[in-house]
């Protein structure tokens, strides 16, 4: 009789894995990897076994952070504005996080959780962080001006715990965080899945400020791509069991000084040089053919998870989606004695296609509400140029332009002279 009990156990067990393998199968899931402060030519010089396994059948760019150098969204190359950057899919003229103490960040422009959440409420969201900051300051949990978003699990703080991981001023206590929050990231990913997660590592950067372009910073590189790794494997191996899709984004928020490597924060070449990889192999020509963006990420995600952007965030998004078709890149525009405006684009489009111009005169966004936007103009994308009279609000020093073609909205500040 016993044995009778354990046969239709077993069979019970093995037919509900089945039912939960079907109704699983295809469902769309993402995690984020951000390591923190490493140049693309150093990621090139460090053992990165990990993320290059990833990427030989995945995607890997050369990337960049800071916004338009000189331009309306230069943004420092900076720790958490570069996360935020991430999680918005705007640099920090609109965001408004300028440096690690994040004293205002400005909520109007939403992080891709609140996106997500607002999309797919009973969805699950996951952080996995060694600074607390990222949860209570950028995701902004429980706060009235993110609608009192809270993540779904959290494992994070650990830098307060000072008895169990007592400061050191080498930072040996961060290299032993960033491996609890790795193995709680994979354990946690494989266990319960959740449907959009954020892992923060932070100890390649604080080596970085230590000891700059030396042997100690490429061996912290290439701990972190170890613990990468870990992640990615756990993905993989859920993926294998549940049937769903998973994908998986890694980055860096900012490169080094060309001195020494030391520290960042300014706007060389060096310090605004970064990279992507990811894990499903990439076909658009934009993201072959050219140096993708921080800001690309926020798009990404909504594209591979089918999120519907609300038009009112699309329209202030500065990233491209790197799984979509591209039409245009690199928007830009000039105003002329105060009348005359100028719009520039490029296209790897081959078609002659349709885009739609609008303007908006005024910038209600940053403080909650809504700006109007007046279509101005129809053009060809293959004309690459458009040239029109405008009347802008000498209030604002800026006319905002919106270009919506067939596969996506694009937008770019023009300042009025």
């Amino acid at each position: 009789m016993k044995k009778v009990i354990v046969v239709s156990v077993v069979f019970i067990s093995i037919a509900l894995h089945a039912q939960e393998m079907v109704k699983k199968q295809g469902v769309k899931k993402v995690v984020m990897i951000l390591v923190d402060g490493i140049a693309t030519d150093q990621f090139y010089k460090a053992n990165t076994s990990s993320i290059d396994a990833m990427t030989k059948t995945g995607a890997f760019s050369e990337a960049y952070v800071g916004g338009i150098k000189g331009g309306y969204s230069e943004t420092p190359t900076i720790s958490a504005v570069g996360y935020n950057s991430m999680l918005t899919g705007t640099w920090s003229n609109k965001h408004n996080v300028l440096d690690n103490a994040i004293g205002a960040p400005n909520y109007n422009y939403p992080t891709i959780f609140r996106v997500f959440k607002d999309a797919y409420p009973n969805k699950t969201t996951a952080i996995y962080s060694s600074w607390l900051d990222n949860r209570t300051k950028l995701v902004g949990e429980g706060l009235p001006q993110t609608n009192n978003i809270k993540m779904d699990y959290h494992f994070d703080g650990l830098e307060l715990d000072t008895e169990k991981y007592p400061h050191d001023s080498v930072k040996k206590y961060l290299k032993r965080i960033d491996a609890e929050v790795a193995r709680e990231a994979a354990n946690n990913i494989y266990e319960t899945g959740p449907d959009l997660s954020w892992v923060y590592l932070e100890h390649s950067d604080d080596m970085g400020h230590l000891y700059g372009d030396s042997q100690e910073f490429y061996s912290t590189v290439a701990y972190e791509d170890a613990l990468i790794g870990l992640i990615a494997d756990a993905v993989k191996l859920r993926e294998k069991e549940t049937g769903e899709e998973w994908l998986v984004i890694v980055t860096t928020d900012h490169g080094r000084m060309p001195t020494d490597g030391k520290h960042h924060g300014w706007q060389s070449y060096r310090e605004r040089s970064t990279w992507v990889a990811l894990n499903k192999p990439i076909t658009n020509d934009y993201f072959k053919n050219n140096k993708v963006a921080i800001v690309d990420i926020f798009p990404t995600i909504c594209d591979f998870m089918d999120i519907q952007i609300p038009i009112e965030t699309a329209y202030e998004l500065d990233g491209i989606s790197l799984t979509q078709k591209v039409d245009i890149y690199d928007l830009e525009g000039f105003c002329f004695n105060e009348k005359y405006l100028k719009l520039k684009w490029l296209t790897v489009a081959k078609e002659t296609e349709k885009a739609k111009i609008f303007v908006s005169y005024t910038n209600y966004k940053k403080e909650g509400k809504k700006d109007t936007y007046t279509l101005i103009g129809e053009t060809d994308i293959q004309d690459k140029e458009f040239n029109i009279k405008v009347k802008p609000n000498k209030a604002f020093k800026y006319m905002k332009i919106v270009m919506q073609t067939k596969n996506q909205i694009s937008n770019t500040w023009v300042k009025v002279n």
